[in-house]
């Protein structure tokens, strides 16, 4: 097994290796490269998907997505993303197709952690299509001393879609108007006991404890510094890379610009935190 850092800062790329057969010291390789990268790239997997999903419950429970209508049938753990880009009336369907656009990290409308995304590509187009990864950790260290004072004990609520409830329609009409989840702008990761901005910029809706103006000048400041980051990863996806991110630390986007007449599509699976950690944590 060989591990390649395109950046010490995050990714980790790995090859020569089969996930189904690895061992307890690969395993560990494995894990540790993904924690201290924030970003995992494992290439030319050929996995069904019963052995996708035993290799993601590694890393951690596994959750249905809210999103309903893209779960797998036989398996709910399961999304399949890209499939319906366009309509019955051969339009393109722009909430499937830009799915995962715009700078976000996954899940921060749920009040449980949700500790990585993973995802498997299954059918790539000639070109675009890429994923954009940032680190949250260089993001935090970065900000300007006052800012971070001026942030310090701030928490921020977030619900799907955000401010403008963007790609709302996706969800069943029971999903779409939770209550928030509520999350500390500042966090420090569970494992790594590093320090990362959360502060999300397409799900947040406010920041608790500020008038509607100063919130929203805020979340505009703090979504400027942190997709401004030098600590980027970009993806450029081929079949059978087997990708998974820590949404604890890092934001993604992805970027669209590819062919509508072809495929993207990927398998995916929501990790998340385990509840004694979690509650250790707090």
């Amino acid at each position: 097994m060989k591990i390649d850092k395109p950046d010490p800062r995050i990714g980790a790329i790995v090859t020569d290796v089969d996930v189904r057969l690895l061992s307890d010291s690969d395993w560990n390789a494995l894990y540790n490269a993904w924690l201290e990268g924030i970003v995992l790239v494992v290439r030319s997997q050929t996995l069904t998907i019963p052995e996708f999903l035993a290799y993601s419950s590694r890393f951690g429970r596994l959750k249905p997505h809210r999103v309903r209508r893209t779960r797998h049938a036989e398996y709910p753990d399961l999304t399949v993303m890209g499939i319906g880009t366009k309509k019955a009336d051969g339009k393109v369907d722009k909430a499937i197709y830009d799915r995962g656009g715009g700078w976000h990290t996954d899940s921060p409308w749920d009040q449980d952690i949700c500790k990585g995304t993973q995802l498997y590509g299954i059918a790539i187009p000639s070109y675009g299509g890429d994923t954009l990864f940032a680190s949250m950790y260089d993001a935090y260290a970065t900000l300007p001393e006052a800012l971070k004072q001026r942030i310090r004990g701030l928490k921020a609520e977030h619900v799907y879609g955000g401010r403008g409830r963007r790609g709302n329609e996706l969800l069943d009409p029971e999903d779409r108007n939770r209550p928030p989840a509520v999350h500390p702008i500042v966090r420090v990761h569970e494992e790594t006991g590093r320090t990362s901005l959360y502060a999300n910029p397409y799900h947040i809706t406010r920041i608790q404890g500020l008038g509607d103006a100063e919130s929203e000048a805020l979340i505009g400041e703090l979504t400027d510094h942190m997709i401004r980051t030098t600590a980027q990863y970009r993806h450029k996806w081929q079949v059978g890379d087997i990708v998974i991110w820590d949404n604890r630390c890092a934001l993604h986007s992805a970027t669209g610009g590819y062919p509508i007449e072809e495929q993207r599509i990927h398998w995916r699976v929501t990790i998340m935190q385990d509840a004694a950690r979690q509650q250790r944590a707090a």
